[in-house]
């Protein structure tokens, strides 16, 4: 090895591998479990939401149960085991999309978008796209059910001219700007409100202005990266690289589109529009998501005119592929599965209430924004921290003189946008999906993040001073 590859090695801070990161977490939370008092709510069945939530002011400290070595190991197990359903989502999602992906319609239609956006207005891409994702995320809680539309987003945005850090953007920002104001979600924001005991549907108007403005930031900021791109790709974060997808303007230029092509687009519109309709009416949740995908991958290959093995050996292509990503989400909820078999869950969002008592009124809004967003690494699922938090912090927000409303929206607003940024949620599957290292997403997403968090905590301000939900 010469001399100058040896320095070209040695340049910048390489982090570990993303099953070393994950595991090193699931190490500092197994000695949480010596270090935190054990202890628990009482909880009741909330009759408006038909969950069991924790009861305010009940917290007390249980057996200790700390989690020996050996326990440490089997939660991988346990881990992954408790996320099969998303596990598996993503496993047959992924490969019915990379059907799709196969017959080339994707290109056809990129061809198409390049002759309508030329030049720098193919930037418009970017908040048309994360303005769909993000309603949809707001409305009917869509959020995993993107992760099969990372490596087409990336794909398109490498064909534009900018890179695949863009296309994970406009997918990773744009549920989580929807997520963090969501009008209706189903799984954050309604189970938040039942559990507040505040009306369904209540300030939808702020939250939508909420959801716009976060979506101005995020993708701005989004918009500065690809024009930096696109005059000079050197100045990508995964430039020289190959690991990452790659589709050149010139790949798709001459693509046919034929109208098979076509009627591979019509059959994925329709697919998007069955889930939509499905999670919204008949509340379809991931064997339902499967089925309409395995369904849209056959189809698309039958137009296709691919026989049996044909679509056979792009489906275990696809299981190849998504492989190592599908393993970073056991892994991940393997984290949860010590702080569950510790007791300390519990204990972790009484103790992250306790300070937010010596804040004024004004600065509370703030204080909870900054307690559900640290309690997200702990607990990365909406429906989870709800169920967990939003007892505790209800009250609270009664007794700081703030609305409850104000209270929901500190919680959705954690919860939303540190899914895309915190290790034990969705950064690292999601750069998987992309073909990029997780280490330049964090390197692109953090600022973006700080400003949205930033963003986030002048809303929240905004809410305290006018009485939002008063």
């Amino acid at each position: 090895m010469s001399s100058g590859n040896m320095l070209k090695k040695k340049k910048g801070i390489q982090l570990p591998h993303i099953y070393v990161l994950l595991f090193s977490v699931i190490i500092v939370c197994t000695i949480l479990t010596w270090v935190l008092p054990a202890g628990e709510f009482d909880r009741v069945m909330n009759e408006a939401t038909g969950r069991t939530v924790a009861v305010a002011g009940t917290f007390h400290t249980v057996k200790q149960s700390p989690v020996g070595i050996f326990q440490m190991f089997q939660s991988i197990y346990n881990g992954m085991c408790d996320a099969g359903s998303v596990t598996f989502f993503v496993f047959v999602s992924f490969a019915s999309i990379n059907i799709i992906i196969a017959s080339g319609a994707f290109n056809g239609l990129v061809a198409g978008l390049l002759k309508v956006f030329k030049g720098k207005a193919r930037v418009a891409i970017i908040p048309i796209f994360m303005f769909i994702v993000g309603i949809a995320s707001s409305t009917i809680g869509l959020f995993e059910e993107w992760f099969p539309f990372v490596p087409v987003f990336a794909g398109i945005a490498m064909a534009m001219g900018f890179d695949a850090v863009v296309g994970m953007a406009i997918v990773a920002f744009g549920a989580a700007t929807g997520y963090s104001g969501a009008m209706m979600n189903p799984f954050t924001v309604g189970i938040a409100q039942g559990i507040a005991e505040v009306a369904p549907m209540s300030g939808t108007g702020y939250r939508f202005l909420c959801h716009m403005a976060l979506l101005v930031v995020g993708s701005a900021l989004t918009i500065r990266y690809a024009l930096k791109v696109q005059a000079d790709p050197s100045k990508s974060l995964v430039y020289g690289e190959t690991g990452h997808i790659t589709m050149s303007e010139n790949d798709v230029q001459n693509s046919p589109f034929g109208i098979r092509e076509k009627l591979v687009l019509l059959i994925l519109l329709g697919g998007i529009i069955a889930v939509v309709y499905g999670c919204k009416v008949y509340g379809w949740y991931f064997a339902e998501l499967s089925a309409v995908f395995v369904i849209m991958g056959v189809l698309s290959a039958l137009v296709m005119g691919w026989g049996p093995n044909k679509i056979g050996e792009l489906y275990s292509k696809g299981f190849t592929d998504i492989a190592m990503a599908c393993m970073m989400i056991g892994l991940a909820r393997g984290i949860l599965m010590v702080l569950q078999a510790g007791n300390i869950i519990d204990t972790v969002v009484y103790y992250f209430s306790l300070p937010l008592a010596a804040f004024p009124s004004w600065f509370c809004g703030v204080a909870m924004l900054v307690m559900q967003t640290l309690l997200n690494f702990f607990i990365p699922s909406g429906s989870g921290q709800a169920a967990a938090s939003m007892p505790i912090m209800a009250p609270l927000a009664d007794l700081l003189g703030v609305s409850r409303d104000t209270a929901v929206l500190a919680f959705q607003f954690g919860d939303g946008l540190s899914n895309v940024l915190w290790p034990t949620a969705y950064p690292a599957i999601l750069a998987g999906l992309a073909g990029i290292k997780v280490e330049k997403w964090w390197k692109f997403a953090i600022p973006v993040g700080l400003a949205l968090v930033l963003t986030q905590a002048g809303l929240m301000i905004l809410a305290v001073l006018t009485g939002f939900g008063a």
